[in-house]
């Protein structure tokens, strides 16, 4: 499978100066993909701060480094506005670990697609797999278990932080678009298409 590459532009939010106009453009797409990055630990017991909060449009993903900045006010906000959809995978684990800062302890407005995947008959909850089996394309997850709190984020990782949070919103609008039929995909194994082989 080809590899998945972010088509669009990535904004690194790393200073307070750039965050209120990112909110502002946020603001502005009523559907937006989300996903965020914690530095690995690898030790028992410890885990860090959020180091990466990702938000994308179709064409703009913008990358907030909330190990430089924190979560900012205008931030906390709009991840508090459930006027504001935002979906991502595995959301239980991102909120664990963002509710670290104080300001960060009631999102709303969120969907997760693990919620919305097995209406489509699809089992499998990777992001990787649901990407793969709707659009034929590889997520590398080569960049997962760096440093997320590097200095610079290298054009790999941004790349993968982007990725992330646009899939989720390319495969929220596809299955709700209705641009996905489990029974003609190959991928896809339930009674009626067995039941097909078997005649």
């Amino acid at each position: 499978m080809p590899q998945v590459m972010f088509p669009g532009d990535i904004h690194v939010i790393d200073s307070m100066l750039h965050v209120n106009e990112a909110v502002r453009v946020l603001s502005k797409t009523p559907i937006v993909g989300f996903d965020t990055e914690t530095r690995p630990s690898f030790r028992k017991g410890v885990v860090h701060k959020t180091a990466l909060i990702q938000i994308s449009t179709l064409d703009d993903c913008f990358l907030f480094r909330t190990c430089k900045i924190g979560i900012p006010t205008a931030l906390a906000s709009y991840l508090a506005n459930p006027e504001y959809i935002k979906v991502g995978l595995s959301l239980h684990d991102d909120f664990k670990i963002m509710s670290k800062f104080d300001n960060c302890n009631q999102p709303q407005g969120f969907i997760d697609l693990q919620d919305v995947v097995g209406d489509y008959c699809i089992s499998d909850i990777s992001l990787q797999k649901i990407y793969a089996i709707l659009f034929g394309g590889k997520i590398a997850k080569g960049q997962q278990l760096t440093n997320w709190e590097a200095p610079e984020l290298s054009a790999a990782q941004q790349n993968y932080g982007a990725v992330d949070a646009w899939a989720c919103l390319k495969i929220y609008n596809h299955l709700k678009d209705g641009l996905f039929n489990p029974n003609l995909s190959p991928y896809i194994i339930n009674e009626d298409n067995e039941q097909e082989k078997q005649d």
